[in-house]
């Protein structure tokens, strides 16, 4: 922002009081003209900003699922609530009660870890695998992003993708679990999509194309249901579909072949709080010759 104070200069020879008048008059004007300049800029920015809320909703209808009105607060609206405050007390009970009475597995963990588990699920806010699957410290690799999604081999680096070459090369997991759940708005983001070769600048929708085959296998198999049955149709097709991706990684196909890894599916329903899960079949799969058709076996459901 320019400086407003006025700068005076010594008027030079023969000049009057009245033209040094003059000069603080002008400069008092320059003033008012350039705060009115800053507001009418702190209202175009705003207006902006407003603008870029509002694209950004039309743009991704599903990630604006569940969200109420009444949810977007400031912080003079909390009425004082300190949340990290609250999030403080919940790290010393977990220091207390949880740290301090298995002071030597945290110990044995700050050496090394050795999970038996890689888990890949969304980084949607109800869905927390530690929780509802009751896992430990030190049981699960994890990644979390939106829709789950496991982008196949040839899409190049992610955080998802290395993160499964250190889980499977280097913490040598045994298991690979994808877990999908209900109501995800990475999903209905996808399926909103009108077309999925469209070039777009939003990283949400650059990201959920991953699951574009899922996408198209809904809307093969399921055209007669409810949009909103096709989302969920669409949210265990996406988990299947990862699961295939996860053939494309050589070093992670190799460990299947020789029975050292196993790849599962899961599904959370948080509605009814249900999870169903299952194995892929990697023989079976592979013996149909066919790279979207995939053999599955030991499904169960759990309620």
């Amino acid at each position: 922002m320019a400086n407003l104070a006025p700068t005076f200069v010594s008027p030079p020879s023969g000049s009057c009081r009245g033209s040094l008048r003059t000069s603080r008059i002008s400069a008092i004007k320059l003033q008012g003209r350039e705060t009115e300049q800053t507001r009418l800029n702190l209202g175009s920015s705003s207006r902006k900003k407003q603008g870029l809320r509002r694209n950004a909703s039309k743009e991704n209808p599903g990630l604006m699922q569940g969200i109420r009105k009444d949810e977007f607060k400031t912080a003079e609206q909390t009425e004082g609530y300190d949340s990290f405050n609250d999030m403080k007390q919940r790290f010393l009970t977990f220091k207390e009660k949880k740290y301090l009475e298995n002071l030597e597995l945290y110990r044995r963990l700050a050496q090394s870890q050795a999970p038996e588990f890689m888990v890949i699920a969304c980084a949607d806010s109800r869905v927390c695998p530690s929780v509802i699957l009751g896992m430990e410290p030190g049981e699960a690799f994890m990644v979390r992003n939106v829709a789950n999604l496991v982008p196949p081999f040839e899409s190049g680096p992610s955080e998802t993708n290395a993160a499964l070459e250190f889980a499977v090369n280097s913490l040598k997991v045994k298991n690979i679990l994808v877990i999908g759940h209900s109501c995800c708005g990475g999903i209905h983001a996808l399926m909103s999509m009108e077309n999925a070769d469209e070039d777009n600048s939003s990283f949400i929708r650059n990201w959920v194309i991953v699951g574009k085959n899922a996408r198209l296998s809904t809307r093969e198999a399921a055209s007669h249901l409810s949009f909103d049955q096709q989302c969920r149709h669409c949210e265990k097709e996406s988990v299947n579909r990862s699961l295939l991706n996860l053939l494309t990684y050589p070093w992670i196909e190799e460990q299947v072949m020789r029975g050292n890894l196993s790849l599962h599916g899961g599904y959370y329903d948080f509605i009814d709080c249900t999870f169903e899960k299952w194995t892929l079949d990697y023989y079976k799969t592979i013996s149909r010759g066919n790279k979207d058709m995939i053999a599955i076996k030991g499904r169960s459901f759990w309620s």
